[in-house]
Order: structure tokens, then sequence, then C-alpha cells
């Protein structure tokens, strides 16, 4: 089988990057793990990638300062050196520019904790608690232009109890987000998923 080179991208401690790790140890699963980046050098996610034999690197934002398509082009050169076929956003807090994002459209998918399009940003879970939704969930899309408006691939629901707070209801969501962002994976992989035509211009996640 000609699996396809998967990186995944981190800032944290990278549990759906884990989720992604394991899946991909099945021999019948079409993308290898051959590379975990991290703009954070104390990321905690790099530790257990190396764990698992992932090879790992640092691509530090600091240095940069403003200028985020410089380190973009220094995050593409590593992945490039790895010639990586699909990039997976798991916890990358970075907002990534046009040029990134047009670099890899229809190969970079990203996991976001709500089912969209409800909830796209921060704090989904306190938000969904807050409007008061019945049912709630994760959602793995392609990366396009507007942030978290891509087509989406994979999607999650679970019923919200009554006694719910933001932390239990966060825990309950990720192990959905485990769930499915290997299945979304496996059908970008397999092309049995891909980004229309009209969606393929591009901006920012």
């Amino acid at each position: 089988m000609n699996k396809k080179r998967v990186a995944i991208l981190i800032s944290g401690r990278g549990s759906n990057m884990m989720a992604l790790i394991e899946a991909a140890r099945a021999r019948d699963y079409p993308a290898a793990i051959v590379l975990v980046v991290s703009n954070r050098p104390e990321a905690v996610g790099l530790g257990r990638a190396r764990q698992a034999g992932i090879a790992t690197a640092v691509v530090d934002h600091a240095p940069f300062g403003d200028n985020r398509e410089a380190f973009e082009r220094a995050l593409d050169r590593v992945l490039q050196q790895h010639r990586v076929d699909l990039v997976c956003l798991a916890g990358f807090m970075r907002l990534l520019t046009p040029w990134f994002v047009a670099r890899w459209s229809g190969r970079m998918l990203n996991i976001h904790p709500a089912l969209l399009p409800q909830f796209k940003g921060l704090h989904t879970h306190r938000r969904a608690l807050e409007a008061g939704v019945k049912r709630h969930g994760a959602t793995v899309h392609f990366v396009v232009s507007e942030m978290d408006a891509g087509p989406i691939v994979e999607q999650a629901s679970i019923a919200v109890s009554e006694g719910d707070t933001e932390e239990t209801l966060a825990k309950r969501v990720l192990e959905v987000e485990h769930r499915i962002y290997p299945r979304a994976l496996r059908a970008v992989a397999e092309g049995r998923a891909k980004l229309p035509p009209s969606n393929s211009k591009a901006a920012s996640y």
C-alpha cells in the first residue's frame, strides 16, 4: 500500500496527535505519521511523539516576531524535507496566512470542538452550555480561507447532560475528537473526501 505521508502540527500536549498515531499503526491504514512539528519547543506532545517513534521538529514562532509568513515558510521547508503529503492540525495555536493555506489547499485538516457551523472560534463548550443546546460535538474539516469554515469531512455529536460543566463536556467531546479524526484522515488519504474546487482559494485557519 502506498501510504500518504502525514505531518501533525501541535502546540501543546497532542492528545489528538496520539489518536492519529495509534490509528496509523494499523497495517491497513492508508496514512503514515512521519513527522510531528511544534511551534513551541516546550510542547509536551513532542516527547510523546518521540516515545511513539515519530520524528519531531520544532519551528519556534518567537524569533519571527510578527512575520507570520516567514515563520510559515520555515515550517513549509521542514514539511518538504520530510516529503509530507497531508497536514493535520491538532491543537496548533497559530493563525495561518493565505500563503500557507493556499500552499496546502485540499491537503490540510483541522479538528474543531463543536458541531460546525455552530460555535466557530474559542470557548466552544462554554458557549454551547450558555446557548442551551441539546447536542454538542466535534468536526473535522478542510482548512480554507475563513476560520472554521472549510468543508466538513467528519462530524459526530453527543447529548448535553443537565449537569454538564465546561470541563465534563470538554472531556466527552475530546473522546469524540479521538474517534473521528482518524476516520477523517483515512477518508482523505483514500481519496474519498476531497476539497471542492470552489473552496480551494485560500486565506487563514
